[in-house]
């Protein structure tokens, strides 16, 4: 550890003695982990890359000070750095650094909780890391794309990624790469069950990482050190790493992380019966969590990924104007010089034959558009509702709208990852045609509106894009129709799984946005709510939030769970379906 701060003064001595190598400022942020020092010297090198028209140096003065920003806990600020070194990576055409910058901008959607935009760029930036030869990105890629499955309680995918990263971080001989994984093994142990290879792993992981000054994973992984131990009743040993994450991360200015540890600080003295102890704890945490998750902030960072994509396809929208305008101006140019004796002498001659010629293109050309027409509608309305599908056709654009009400649905089926490696591709796409086709017939009958599938999972709404009184009802008759299929016998050649679902109910924002392959979607807490009662379901169970249970209780019969701790929301009411689905 004084090796690594003695040689990071000795570079910043040489850099503000020298004539201001930017070899050495680049090598000064590649080694320095202190966000501060991130935004100072990235600034100084985007000043310098910008005014000699350095555009990789731009990128990566631009990539750092986005990071340190996204350490500071200062998400939105973080991601527009990123999306201006994307703009200048692109001007580089630096296919690598492309790839890291998606990589970055994904880390910073999965800390907002923004699932959807981290899994877009999480798969952009794998693409493109596999091909080029950077196993170290390519690796931090996969480990933070195992990093989102974790989050979303997705055990069996984090732990086969996690493994992968984990063997190319120690083939190309990474350290602090390893103790990432370590750590997150450790986490995924503990999900699990297994405390004891939980705390050897994360163990191993703090004892990297305190040799390279990573001091936010430290403060993370003795934070959950503590929730381990607090858990297991030892609260001695739980206070002595809550108050160790507490003072790194206050250290440092590590805002997200100061709010979790007031917060299991808060749990602790709450278990020992400091009730007031507990509050203070709670409010700092409080504090500091608004601090980070405002929702003017929320709406920035989406709003930031819209305006970059549009601005860019402007860009290549003038781009291919200008180039088509040279090019037609150059052709009729050359025809002229060369054809023009030619064309006078032949006109008269060929003009009955272009005329007839003409009419039969025309003709042709008029069906082929109405043909495509149709085609194209087809398409549209088999992607988006009707009602938004003619909004665009007439305006080009559709306004998001807010309901404030909707029943959300998920599905997912257990050990998928597991029976995925057992089974051949074309047995695996098959099998989830077969479920999902059944699932969108009973979504029609249902009156919801499909959303997307992601993996194994199903996600559809009820209530848009047309408000309806019934959509707690539709929705849950809709989870007991697709439990009842799943459960029933398939058919020979398909495979057999058990399912969970889990429903709530509550306000979304929906609409769609880009300019390319367009995707009706929702947004909102409702959504990722949705989600934690799926991942807090069983197989062959359906899990309701109290919102949906106190829409629909005096028709169906549901069974009270009781009261569950929800990542970053607080506790829950749950309630089961009381259903035979056999």
């Amino acid at each position: 550890m004084e090796k690594n701060i003695a040689l990071l003064d000795s570079l910043k001595k040489l850099y503000f003695q020298g004539n201001g190598d930017k070899g050495l400022l680049e090598s000064i942020l590649q080694k320095d982990p202190n966000p501060d020092s991130l935004l100072k010297y990235g600034q100084i090198l985007i000043d310098k890359s910008v005014v000699e028209s350095d555009y990789k140096g731009a990128y990566y003065g631009y990539l750092q000070v986005g990071n340190g920003h996204v350490l500071k806990g200062e998400l939105s600020q973080g991601l527009d750095f990123y999306f201006q070194s994307l703009a200048y990576v692109e001007k580089a055409n630096y296919q690598e650094g492309r790839g890291k910058v998606f990589l970055a901008i994904a880390d910073t959607y999965s800390q907002s909780e923004n699932s959807q935009n981290a899994a877009i760029y999480y798969g952009r930036s794998i693409e493109i890391l596999r091909n080029v030869n950077d196993s170290l990105a390519l690796a931090s890629g996969i480990f933070n794309a195992g990093d989102e499955y974790l989050n979303l309680g997705k055990l069996d995918s984090a732990l086969l990624l996690t493994e992968e990263a984990l063997a190319i971080f120690k083939k190309v001989n990474y350290p602090i790469g390893e103790a990432y994984c370590f750590g997150n093994l450790g986490m995924i142990n503990a999900q699990n069950g297994n405390n004891t290879a939980a705390e050897e792993n994360i163990n191993k992981a703090i004892a990297i990482l305190e040799a390279y000054n990573e001091f936010y994973p430290i403060s993370v992984y003795l934070e959950f050190m503590s929730t381990i131990y607090l858990e297991s009743g030892d609260r001695i040993r739980a206070l002595n790493y809550a108050n160790r994450s507490l003072e790194l991360a206050n250290h440092y200015g590590l805002k997200d992380q100061i709010s979790n540890s007031n917060l299991t600080l808060s749990k602790i003295y709450e278990q020992d019966g400091l009730p007031q102890k507990a509050l203070e704890f709670y409010k700092k945490h409080i504090i500091y969590r608004d601090s980070v998750n405002n929702i003017s902030a929320v709406q920035e960072m989406a709003n930031l990924r819209t305006d970059y994509e549009v601005s860019q396809k402007q860009i290549e929208v003038d781009l291919l104007e200008k180039e088509a305008f040279i090019k037609d101006l150059q052709t009729k140019r050359q025809r002229f010089i060369i054809y023009g004796v030619i064309i006078a002498m032949i006109l008269i001659a060929l003009l009955a034959f272009v005329v007839y010629r003409r009419f039969l293109y025309e003709k042709q050309a008029k069906q082929i558009i109405e043909k495509e027409k149709d085609r194209s509608e087809k398409l549209l309305l088999n992607i988006l509702p009707a009602e938004t599908a003619e909004e665009l056709k007439e305006y080009g654009s559709v306004k998001v709208l807010r309901n404030e009400s909707v029943t959300v649905l998920f599905t997912d089926f257990k050990n998928f990852s597991a029976t995925a490696e057992n089974i051949s591709p074309e047995v695996l796409v098959k099998s989830l045609d077969y479920y999902f086709k059944k699932f969108d017939e009973i979504c029609s009958r249902n009156n919801l509106e499909k959303i997307k599938t992601i993996g194994d999972s199903y996600m559809c709404v009820g209530g848009l894009p047309k408000e309806n009184q019934t959509h707690p009802r539709d929705v849950v008759l809709a989870a007991k129709e697709m439990m009842a299929f799943v459960n029933s016998k398939s058919d020979e050649g398909i495979c057999a799984f058990e399912m969970r679902v889990g429903i709530h109910t509550g306000p979304v924002v929906a609409g769609i946005v880009g300019i390319k392959k367009w995707q009706y979607d929702i947004w909102g807490d409702t959504v990722n709510i949705a989600s934690r009662m799926e991942s807090n379901s069983v197989p062959g169970k359906i899990n309701l939030s109290e919102s949906t249970y106190d829409l629909i209780s005096e028709e169906f019969e549901c069974e009270y769970r009781g009261s569950f701790e929800i990542k970053n929301r607080g506790t829950w009411k749950m309630y089961y379906l009381i259903e035979d689905f056999s």
